[in-house]
């Protein structure tokens, strides 16, 4: 799939697949981002179609004109986008929508969804076997309703092969970026970004929220509590047995609560807001890793290095200049 948007004067037909309640930014967002590529050098040739080769009416109501239906597309599409609704059900129930869609990625070199789109593309079966990422409030739901796909809960964007999955609504546009930067490379990706005011600075791999602002379902005022004291300063005695001290509780009580209650233990969320905070600071400023590895409370680089690599999969100093970038050396940020 290298280079596929330049391998030649013809245009790479990009054919955005449109309903009647799909969300709106699904389908815009991934448009705009091409259709902008065309001003700095790229040859995209965006088409929005239907299943009727009718204009469609978005969930928030605004008409979408298309510029027809499936027929009116080369036999060999580029790239196929696949935007989502909400609820999921009223796509994957319309036999006709789902047939085109099948029809569609066997014609297609590659293949995207945005948001919900990943359960249209589910129901297709192309996703049997295969890594797939949505709006993290509905991996739940994927995973249940269709256990072959393997579903990644947090990434921003995932790609298995020719195909690639975004999380929520505005990681349609991470994804379009990213494929924008493999056909043409980083500086006219970049090129986009700055024209359309939104940051390059999302690989796939990244969690679509913060840790610290994630949504916290912990009942356990302790688990809370510790929570708290944690996100508020990940530089102070937070091993677990400080942690547990801090709310009154023994390590291995507290311990036992955070599985249960949050899905992981004391010291993995701190592992994990420590990390955010990290990222933050290598994005934001020029201060050494060691200052930076002190600052974010993992104490040593040499920690620092470790915890990114496994989580992240590269080092802080390659994340820091990188960070401008949707994928590694103009490349796709594959999931691990």
């Amino acid at each position: 799939m290298v280079g596929v948007g330049r391998s030649s004067s013809a245009p790479h037909v990009v054919a955005v697949m449109a309903f009647d309640q799909v969300q709106l930014l699904d389908v815009t967002g991934p448009a705009e981002v091409f259709t902008t590529a065309n001003n700095y050098g790229a040859h995209y040739d965006v088409r929005i179609v239907s299943v009727t080769g009718e204009d469609v009416r978005t969930s928030s109501g605004v008409r979408v004109g298309v510029d027809g239906d499936v027929e009116s597309l080369p036999e060999r599409v580029g790239t196929l986008v696949v935007p989502g609704c909400v609820p999921w059900q009223r796509a994957v129930a319309d036999r006709e929508l789902i047939d085109l869609t099948t029809a569609l990625t066997e014609r297609s070199r590659r293949i995207a969804s945005v948001c919900a789109g990943a359960f249209v593309l589910a129901e297709t079966g192309v996703l049997d076997g295969r890594r797939a990422a949505t709006h993290w409030e509905l991996t739940g739901e994927l995973a249940t309703a269709y256990p072959k796909v393997v579903v990644q809960a947090d990434p921003v964007f995932v790609r298995d092969g020719d195909i690639a999955t975004s999380a929520g609504v505005t990681a349609g546009i991470d994804l379009s970026l990213a494929l924008v930067e493999e056909d043409h490379g980083s500086d006219l990706a970049r090129s986009v970004a700055r024209h359309l005011v939104v940051f390059m600075a999302r690989p796939g791999g990244q969690s679509q929220f913060s840790v610290r602002m994630a949504p916290r379902e912990a009942q356990h005022p302790a688990v809370r509590q510790a929570m708290n004291a944690i996100a508020a300063d990940p530089r102070a005695d937070c091993t677990p047995d400080g942690i547990a001290r801090h709310v009154g509780l023994s390590s291995r009580h507290l311990t036992r609560l955070f599985r249960n209650e949050v899905g992981m233990t004391p010291g993995q969320y701190l592992e994990s807001v420590r990390l955010e905070a990290a990222q933050a600071l290598l994005e934001a400023g020029n201060d050494s890793v060691d200052v930076v590895a002190e600052e974010a409370g993992f104490g040593s680089a040499e920690t620092m290095r470790r915890v990114f690599q496994v989580t992240l999969g590269v080092a802080p100093t390659a994340y820091r200049a990188r960070f401008r970038t949707t994928a590694p050396q103009g490349r796709f940020q594959l999931s691990p």
